[in-house]
């Protein structure tokens, strides 16, 4: 059985282990959890053709640097503008490549994005927790956060040569300062004039931003009742206003439940475009209705299985790529040369 070992250099905050997520337990109190990003966790895997729920490594804005002590793996790198040097060479994410030992791996932000993912073409030796290997944040149950001097270990790790070179980057993949928001579910705790200024105002993402959510600066949203509702559930993209008028975009650690009201919830495929975003970047939000959101997820979930099935298709060795390439043109039949009328030299 192959295996690769790396030791963890340097990891920044927010770093851990994330597969596709931890559904269906909610109703108990836990989080999903999951990607941040997970178009761009859907596409690291697919464009090592693993299994979509494989776990990958997802890197914060703080990076992440690797040393390769033993063992040879086929690696991507999806998600953000973020910067990629390994064996000498410095290129944007979006790519696949070997790592081999004795090499390093860094990778840094670059000029977007706050989250990229790092698959391997292996199994990521990790705990798992309820079924799912994801990280939740606060507590760290799940597959963990990566931390320097520690060392990871991908078993039946395999070279795929012919998986090599870059991912096309949708352009969903970029940051989205436009989002849309179906209102409510409590709208009716706030005044006619302030759910008006909520969709007309800018906002302003904070440094209080983590897995669990970003605080918005922007247009205070007081409350118009008394917050005497009840816990309700919360989901991914709920904007809940606290007690002091700020609002909270809720993202992929957010709480079962809570008891602020929620002015309105961004629609599900904006979502990741919108997590892209650094902190100080500036957002505007747009109503729609709940029939436009289920038209876009559809939409969406059309187009992403378009375009995973097309990078997951291998592009065939080195040798297999120069033979389908017309290398050297106007080659002739040595046996059909004419015949020379000059004389020697």
């Amino acid at each position: 059985m192959s295996e690769a070992v790396l030791s963890v250099g340097f990891a920044g905050p927010h770093v851990s282990i994330q597969d596709a997520g931890r559904p269906g337990f909610m109703r108990f109190g836990v989080p999903a959890s999951g990607p941040m990003d997970r178009a761009s966790f859907a596409a690291a895997n697919a464009a090592l053709g693993n299994p979509p729920c494989s776990p990958a490594i997802e890197i914060s804005m703080g990076g992440l640097v690797l040393e390769s002590l033993s063992g040879a793996i086929t690696f991507a790198v999806a998600g953000g503008g973020f910067v990629v040097e390994h064996g000498g060479h410095r290129a944007g994410s979006w790519t696949v490549a070997t790592l081999r030992a004795g090499e390093r791996l860094a990778i840094r932000p670059g000029h977007w994005g706050s989250w990229t993912y790092l698959a391997f073409a292996g199994r990521l030796d990790a705990r798992g927790w309820l079924g799912s290997f994801s990280t939740h944040a606060l507590s760290g149950l799940g597959g963990g956060r990566v931390a320097s001097s520690q060392r990871l270990t991908v078993t039946d790790a395999e070279q795929r040569e012919e998986r090599e070179g870059a991912i096309p980057c949708p352009v969903t993949a970029r940051p989205r300062q436009e989002l849309h928001v179906v209102p409510g579910p409590q709208d009716g705790f706030f005044a006619a004039g302030t759910v008006a200024a909520f969709l007309a105002g800018s906002y302003r993402l904070t440094d209080a931003y983590d897995r669990m959510g970003v605080r918005l600066q922007g247009p205070a949203l007081p409350l118009n009742a008394s917050l005497d509702m009840p816990s309700g559930p919360i989901a991914r993209g709920s904007v809940q206003v606290a007690g002091d008028g700020v609002a909270t975009v809720l993202l992929a650690d957010h709480q079962t439940t809570g008891g602020y009201p929620r002015i309105a919830t961004v629609i599900d495929t904006d979502l990741d475009a919108f997590v892209q975003l650094r902190p100080r970047d500036m957002i505007a939000f747009r109503a729609v209705t709940p029939e436009y959101a289920v038209e876009q997820a559809r939409l969406r979930a059309a187009s992403a299985a378009r375009y995973l099935a097309a990078i997951a298709k291998p592009r065939g060795t080195l040798s297999q790529r120069l033979m389908g390439e017309n290398l050297i043109g106007g080659v002739v039949d040595a046996g059909h040369l004419p015949e020379e009328t000059g004389s020697d030299p």
